[in-house]
């Protein structure tokens, strides 16, 4: 698996696997001169209803013999091509799924704030649902 974005062209105008680049917003790999030239090279411009990205882990999707290029993704962009190609079932608990990851975030220097603070150990186990072993590894020097 590549680390990179795939940008590809697909047979026909609208249908296909990926999603149009346009629908991310302005993905800042399209003002580069590397894309640029691929464009121009195809005769198609960055809002081409045959132009597709895919995430990394769904180069398989790209139909054989399609003409692409990798390019880079911020973290936020990536986010936003992976969230456009999810299932509706699936949004709802991805947006929960990503609310429990930025409150997780920190979650050691908010546990050593604590302890520091003076909360007893297994007072911020009850608080967090953290595990005991949990507090006390992070009370450790």
């Amino acid at each position: 698996m590549t680390d990179d974005a795939y940008l590809f062209l697909v047979d026909g105008a609208t249908e296909g696997p990926g999603v149009p680049p346009a629908e991310l917003g302005e993905p800042a790999c399209m003002d580069t001169s590397a894309v640029s030239a691929w464009l121009a090279a195809h005769d198609v411009t960055a809002v081409s209803p045959r132009l597709r990205i895919v995430p990394p882990e769904e180069t398989d999707l790209i139909p054989s013999g399609a003409e692409r290029l990798p390019v880079p993704l911020s973290e936020e962009e990536l986010t936003r091509l992976r969230r456009r190609q999810a299932p509706a079932a699936t949004t709802a608990i991805e947006d929960e799924l990503l609310a429990y990851r930025d409150c997780a975030d920190g979650r050691d220097e908010l546990l050593a704030r604590a302890l520091a603070a003076g909360v007893p150990v297994h007072r911020v186990a009850e608080l967090t649902g953290e595990d005991l072993r949990v507090v006390q590894a992070v009370s450790q020097p």
